[in-house]
């Protein structure tokens, strides 16, 4: 017993030297595929990405992941990328601006338009790959990352694919669904917008935690629950990515003013909508957005009784949705 002592804190001790080294840009690879630490420019920031490439030559289709709100790439965006590795695809998943290993100031602020032009920018880089397929270039978004994954896809002409999961969509009645009446929604704006003018004057930022009280972004107790161990600075979980408890409050003011009910309207890309009874904006806002989008190739996939959290982290249902996603991003290969 005190052998294993030993040697557990000596790895203790070893972990944390590593941890206050710089980190390599490093290239892993596996019969299933290889990963790459990358970086690749946005505007004037630099984002950080890991590219997955599956075995063999290609070209690939390829496909860019945009995860939850104030997310970071060792998220849910991983266990899609791994999985739709192992289906053929080339898979770029990367940190935002202000967020996780990318550059950019405030940190931890969520910009709709900032993350649109990221995607964007994402599929300059992959466009550039050896081994990808050109003409063959989708987005996936996740949770709220749907909606920028939306508006990507209805500005940028390179989307040839589209796949949105477990949808935040944010609308005017997903906001009501959430904060509960009009006044609430004002309220929070309000705060946003004192946030930002302060922050426009001053150099001022104010934050807010994501989780965790009742002036949170996200005040739903099981939510806490489930972000609540990605807050650990512990080198044994720094693999997790680092993500913050904490959003700049003049973020709300993005959330809860953006209609992302006004552009699926617009949305001709092929698109994939995968939902589930129990996960985000409830089961009738996705069914609604759904039949107002234009385009001709859409499908739903719904998977009965999942919740939001399943489409994160549990393996049957992320399973269950990459199958029709993995087809739906070949499609005519």
């Amino acid at each position: 017993m005190d052998v294993t002592r030993r040697m557990f804190a000596g790895l203790i001790t070893g972990s944390a030297v590593a941890a206050s080294l710089p980190a390599a840009a490093q290239t892993t690879a596996s019969p299933m595929y290889e990963v790459r630490d990358v970086t690749f420019p946005s505007g004037a920031e630099t984002l950080a990405g890991k590219l997955f490439m599956p075995p063999g030559e290609g070209p690939f289709p390829a496909v860019a992941v945009v995860g939850p709100v104030a997310f970071v790439k060792e998220q849910s965006p991983v266990q899609y990328a791994t999985r739709l590795a192992r289906q053929g695809l080339a898979v770029l998943i990367f940190d935002p601006r202000y967020h996780g290993a990318s550059s950019g100031e405030p940190r931890r602020f969520e910009s709709g338009e900032a993350k649109i032009e990221d995607i964007g920018a994402a599929l300059t880089f992959l466009s550039a790959q050896d081994g990808v397929a050109q003409d063959k270039l989708g987005v996936l978004g996740i949770c709220q990352g749907v909606n920028w994954a939306i508006e990507a896809a209805v500005r940028d002409r390179r989307v040839s694919a589209l796949g949105i999961v477990a949808g935040h969509y944010l609308t005017p009645a997903t906001a009501t669904l959430y904060l509960g009446d009009d006044q609430a929604i004002a309220a929070r704006m309000e705060r946003a917008a004192e946030a930002r003018a302060v922050y426009e004057k001053s150099g001022e930022i104010r934050y807010i935690p994501i989780i965790g009280s009742d002036e949170a972004l996200l005040t739903a107790e099981l939510i806490a629950q489930w972000y609540a161990p990605w807050d650990n600075r512990s080198p044994w979980f720094a693999y997790r990515g680092g993500w913050e408890n904490r959003i700049t409050a003049m973020s709300e003011e993005v959330i809860w003013g953006w209609k992302i009910n006004e552009t699926v309207t617009r949305l001709q890309t092929p698109v994939l909508m995968v939902h589930g009874d129990k996960a985000a904006s409830g089961p009738m806002i996705p069914r609604q957005l759904f039949d107002t989008i234009p385009a001709a190739d859409k499908a739903l996939h719904w998977i009965k009784g999942a919740n939001q959290l399943q489409f994160y982290e549990d393996p049957l249902v992320i399973d269950a949705a990459l199958a029709p996603l993995a087809a739906h991003f070949k499609k005519g290969q």
